[in-house]
């Protein structure tokens, strides 16, 4: 019996960690995220025609930002700063694939904060 009991207790513990799954498109807001000299960090979406991607950064020292997609072997970017400590913006992307908005930090230590938002197109 006592163990059939803990094996109920154990049950209900995990269940009470399951959570419902996340919302893809729900806007991500990300604070202190810290990038060593020369590290990467990429965000990625999957978006349509007819999507936009609403972004906006601010960093504590210049990065290398852009929004690039895989199409084979190469990299394709639409957008790309170099230097930069801020920027917003709307990508309105004209095919469906996988983007990814990527800062590189550069000499320094970085700490970045940023918003990411997909906005679906309406039937």
């Amino acid at each position: 019996m006592k163990r059939m009991s803990m094996t109920v207790a154990f049950a209900c513990a995990v269940a009470a960690c399951a959570s419902t799954p996340v919302d893809p498109d729900a806007p991500l807001v990300v604070n202190g995220l810290e990038l060593s000299p020369y590290g990467v960090h990429e965000e990625c979406r999957t978006l349509m025609p007819g999507d936009r991607l609403d972004y906006r950064f601010v960093s504590s020292a210049p990065v290398s930002f852009n929004i690039h997609y895989h199409d084979g072997n190469a990299i394709v970017i639409p957008i790309t700063h170099d230097g930069v400590t801020a920027d917003s913006g709307i990508f309105h992307p004209v095919l469906r694939q996988d983007f990814c908005l990527m800062w590189q930090a550069q000499l320094t230590t970085v700490t970045l904060d940023y918003r990411v938002a997909v906005r679906r197109k309406r039937p």
